[in-house]
C-alpha cells in the first residue's frame, strides 16, 4: 500500500485527500489550521502534528497549498517535510505557484535525492469531491506512471502536459485566460445594464452566440487553429466593430478597459498586412507581435 502524506487541507486539498483515503491509500494528513484537520475527523487518516511527521516513511508526498512560499516552508522550513522522506520519494506539487520558484523547489529536492512532479489542478471544489478534478502534470513518464494511481482517485482527467515545469505553467495560462474572462463577462453585463437591457435577456442572447460560449470552443479550432484564416469576418470589420461598442460605451459612461487594449490590437491588423484575414488570425497577429516563431504546418 502507497504511504501518502498530504499537506494543505482546505477545501480542495480537504477533498482530495478524502478521495485517496476512500480509495485505500494509507495517507497521513496535516494543515496549519486546527480547524481544517477537524473538518476532516471523519476520515480514515492520520493527522499529523507537522509536516515532518506527515512525510515520515512516505513514499509519495502531495502538496496543496495558497502560494509557493507555503510550499518552501512546509517542505524546508522548521520541522520540513524534505528532511522526512525517503530517498527516492516523489514530491507532488498540486499548488497554484509561481512557475520559476516551483523549478527552484523541484531543483532543491532533486538534490536530496527526491523526485518531484508538478501537477496543479483544474475545476472546482464540488468536482474535487466526487473525484473529478482536471489534474495537468509535468513530470518524467515513469514518476508519472509512478503516481497515476494516486490521481486516478482524485480526478477523471488527467493530462500529461510534458517534462517538469510544463503543468504549472498551462495552469497559469488556463487562470490568466479565466480572469481575464471574469472582467470581460462583467464588463459587456455591465455595459448591457448601462444601455437599460434587461440582465435576464442579455444573459439569454449572450448565452447562445459565439460571443457566450467562447473563441475556443467555437471559431479557433475550425478557423485559425486548422490553419485557415480566409475571412469569415475579417479583422477590419472586427475593428470597425469593436469601435462602434466603444464609441457607444463612451456615450453612456460605460467603463470598458478590455475593450480599449482590444481595440488597438484589431487597429495593429492594417500595419501589420492582416486586415482581411479571418478575426481569429488575432493570433498569428499576436505572435507576430511577440516576435514567436511559427511552426510552418500550422502559421500562416
Amino acid at each position: 500500500m502507497t504511504r501518502v502524506a498530504f499537506l494543505g487541507l482546505g477545501v480542495m486539498g480537504g477533498a482530495m485527500l478524502r478521495n485517496l483515503a476512500r480509495a485505500g491509500f494509507d495517507v497521513a494528513g496535516y494543515d496549519v489550521s486546527p480547524a481544517a484537520r477537524q473538518r476532516l475527523a471523519d476520515v480514515p487518516c492520520r493527522m499529523a502534528g507537522s509536516p515532518a511527521d506527515a512525510a515520515a516513511g512516505a513514499q509519495v508526498l502531495i502538496t496543496m497549498l495558497p502560494t509557493s512560499q507555503h510550499v518552501r516552508e512546509a517542505l524546508f522550513g522548521a520541522q520540513g517535510a524534505a528532511a522526512a522522506l525517503p530517498p527516492g520519494a516523489v514530491v507532488v506539487e498540486m499548488s497554484t505557484g509561481d512557475a520559476v520558484e516551483t523549478d527552484r523547489i523541484a531543483e532543491e529536492l532533486a538534490a536530496r535525492g527526491l523526485r518531484c512532479i508538478d501537477a496543479p489542478v483544474g475545476r472546482t471544489p464540488r468536482e474535487a469531491a466526487e473525484g473529478k478534478a482536471l489534474i495537468m502534470a509535468g513530470a518524467d513518464a515513469d514518476d508519472l506512471a509512478r503516481v497515476r494511481p494516486l490521481f486516478e482517485a482524485m480526478a477523471d482527467t488527467i493530462v500529461h502536459v510534458g517534462p517538469r515545469g510544463s503543468g504549472i505553467r498551462l495552469k497559469l495560462v488556463n487562470n490568466y485566460m479565466s480572469m481575464v474572462g471574469m472582467v470581460l463577462t462583467a464588463e459587456a453585463l455591465m455595459f448591457a445594464a448601462k444601455l437599460g437591457l434587461e440582465r435576464e435577456t442579455a444573459v439569454r442572447v449572450l448565452s447562445g452566440t459565439t460571443a457566450g460560449r467562447g473563441q475556443l470552443l467555437t471559431n479557433f479550432p475550425r478557423k485559425v487553429l486548422a490553419g485557415d484564416v480566409t475571412p469569415d469576418f475579417p479583422l477590419r470589420m472586427g475593428f470597425k466593430d469593436i469601435h462602434l461598442a466603444m464609441n457607444l460605451a463612451a456615450s453612456v459612461g460605460a467603463p470598458l478597459g478590455l475593450g480599449g487594449y482590444a481595440r488597438e490590437m484589431f487597429a495593429l491588423a492594417r500595419s501589420w498586412g492582416r486586415e482581411e484575414q479571418d478575426c481569429t488570425a488575432m493570433l498569428l497577429l499576436l505572435e507576430d507581435v511577440a516576435h514567436l516563431r511559427r511552426d510552418e504546418e500550422h502559421g500562416t
